[in-house]
């Protein structure tokens, strides 16, 4: 039966007591982690969100019927406990912090019974996470967890603290706004008191931050949710939380001194780690070059390296039809591994063929220098030694290649680079490399659209050096963006802004926008531009993904409270749900069913 807590007031939390209390009459309150009945002692743990302390009834110092009630406490059950803190009298739990002491009882409460639990309540859960999101709630009473939130909770008002003593305002920017066509799938609100029309989730808050540099704001900062309607992966959540923010008078370097300062800070207060400034830059070219990559990973080598010309002339015809077509031949070098089973380099062939690979070739040297090759039959010897020579490799180095496209080559020698890192254990997650990645290309080609795409947004402002190509040679331009990576995960990235009508004008024409259709999807921002636009720039980072790599986790579920799964549903409430029939009508609609 439920008792009250009228009349009593918690004076402490669980994990806050220590050796300092000692001979205090404290009140705290919680829930039963485990409890222990050593018939006439009774070892009560009780934890909350700070931590866990030891309550113990004994014969002789408490009440029978105080025994009699502890004894009955069960896993989960909510109590609240007035007792004395005293030194243990059995032995130190090193494993807590709270291991030195313990609380004699001498009012017990039960506040709330409790079903036994679908699954135990203890750190680094084995149980099933689609079990663990059906009773979130009760997933996030893991410490784990708790630390996890604590730690968003700590970034959250660290950050706010720190660009609002830098000058920036936090403004919010609406939920409700207009559909985008470009870029990811909006989700989409039906309006009811405009039927047939409807509004769009904002996938980020890109137009209004750059109205706001036109309305005088002149530096703008907002955690803001974001919805983008994609097919998930680990990483990714159909909502999320942005650190948003833009800038005026400013240009590249000024964007990235005040996030530099702003992560050396973060680091240090939340985690006590020294982020050494400046942080490394390297071109979008370098880091696709030297590790197929625009995140790349930093903490080890195996980098690429381009053997296109020392291979030229070989006779292996997967290296020169490569060639042929415009593309490479790229290699890593995976030292110590040279006596890696068949099978094994078999696994990794068919890993690549998921990044538009045909196929891996190989060069085994054994330790007593003796070379394996895959095609060691279509090359001379003395061609096979320089390819050794070009790749560095030594005794005991396996060596693997990639010929094809240049986009292909990079795709799959950058995924097999991590791959095989996490398979010898090379990522040290006590470690943090970040690097900035600058001089993106402007526009991508789409195949499935035939036409060029913005890497970034239609705003980017091409590179001054740059701008003559945008017309004659679109694909030669690069951007002034620039992306902030963290142990290979793009924690953020931005831009400097396009800001002048004629430059935006030839970026619409580049990506095959029309003027009308210009006009028809971010008008309002052009005609903002028409009265007075400073040069602006700015940059978002993701936040629960640069939570995860700080809490050393490998899924953002990790770090947010109510997270959806791969089909974006939420297993806990069961949304999304169909709408009730008057609902619908309400707002103009109606659901087909399809065929099947």
């Amino acid at each position: 039966m439920a008792e009250s807590m009228q009349g009593l007031k918690r004076t402490h939390r669980c994990g806050e007591l220590s050796a300092v209390n000692v001979g205090e009459t404290v009140t705290i309150m919680g829930w039963v982690q485990k409890n222990r009945n050593k018939g006439g002692l009774v070892f009560t743990d009780v934890r909350d969100r700070s931590g866990i302390i030891q309550v113990v009834c004994e014969e002789g110092t408490t009440e029978p019927a105080l025994i009699e009630k502890a004894a009955s406490l069960r896993s989960e059950y909510v109590v609240a406990i007035v007792g004395k803190v005293a030194r243990r009298s059995g032995a130190v739990n090193d494993k807590i912090a709270t291991g030195e002491i313990e609380v004699i009882p001498s009012e017990l409460r039960i506040l709330s019974e409790a079903m036994t639990p679908p699954f135990p309540i203890e750190e680094n859960s084995k149980t099933k996470e689609e079990i663990r999101l059906k009773y979130r709630y009760l997933d996030l009473r893991r410490p784990d967890l708790q630390r996890n939130l604590k730690m968003k909770s700590q970034v959250m008002t660290l950050t706010r603290q720190y660009f609002a003593e830098e000058g920036f305002l936090e403004v919010e920017t609406p939920m409700l706004g207009k559909t985008t066509p470009e870029g990811a799938r909006d989700y989409l609100v039906p309006s009811r008191v405009h039927p047939g029309s409807f509004y769009g989730l904002p996938q980020s808050p890109q137009l209004y931050k750059q109205l706001l540099m036109c309305s005088g704001v002149d530096r703008y900062i907002q955690i803001a949710r974001c919805f983008r309607d994609e097919d998930l992966r680990a990483d990714r959540q159909p909502e999320f939380t942005q650190i948003d923010m833009e800038l005026s008078f400013v240009d590249v370097d000024d964007v990235i001194d005040v996030n530099e300062r702003y992560l050396k800070k973060l680091f240090r207060e939340v985690l006590d780690v020294e982020v050494q400034l400046p942080i490394q830059r390297m071109t979008w070219q370098e880091a696709m070059d030297r590790f197929g990559s625009d995140k790349p990973d930093l903490r080890f080598g195996m980098e690429l390296t381009d053997v296109s010309e020392v291979v030229k002339d070989c006779g292996f015809g997967v290296f020169t039809a490569a060639l042929e077509n415009g593309g490479s031949v790229r290699g890593i070098n995976a030292k110590g591994q040279g006596g890696m089973p068949r099978k094994k380099i078999d696994k990794l062939t068919a890993f690549v063929k998921d990044y538009g690979a045909k196929g891996l070739a190989y060069v085994a040297i054994q330790e007593d220098g003796t070379v394996k090759s895959s095609f060691a039959k279509f090359m001379t010897e003395e061609q096979m030694q320089a390819l050794i020579a070009a790749m560095n490799g030594e005794a005991g180095d396996l060596l693997l290649f990639a010929a094809d496209k240049n986009k292909v080559v990079w795709d799959s020698l950058g995924a097999l680079r991590i791959e095989l890192a996490k398979q010898l254990e090379l990522l040290d997650k006590n470690e943090y490399r970040f690097v900035w990645i600058t001089e993106f290309p402007l526009l991508e080609w789409s195949e499935e659209q035939n036409r060029f795409v913005a890497m970034h947004h239609p705003f980017t402002m091409p590179m001054e050096e740059d701008l003559q190509y945008i017309e004659s040679d679109p694909g030669r331009v690069r951007a002034k963006a620039y992306d902030i990576v963290l142990n290979g995960n793009e924690i953020g990235g931005g831009s400097v802004r396009i800001f002048q009508d004629d430059i935006q004008e030839k970026m619409f024409h580049a990506l095959g926008f029309t003027d009308e259709q210009a006009y028809s999807q971010f008008g309002f921002l052009l005609d903002a531009f028409k009265y007075g636009v400073p040069p602006h720039a700015g940059l978002a980072y993701g936040l629960d993904r640069l939570v995860m790599l700080m809490a050393k986790q490998d899924s953002i579920r990790d770090v947010i409270a109510f997270p959806k799964i791969k089909d974006a549903s939420c297993l806990m409430t069961e949304a999304p749900t169909p709408a009730d029939t008057k609902q619908l009508e309400e707002l103009g609609l109606e659901v087909v069913t399809e065929e099947k």
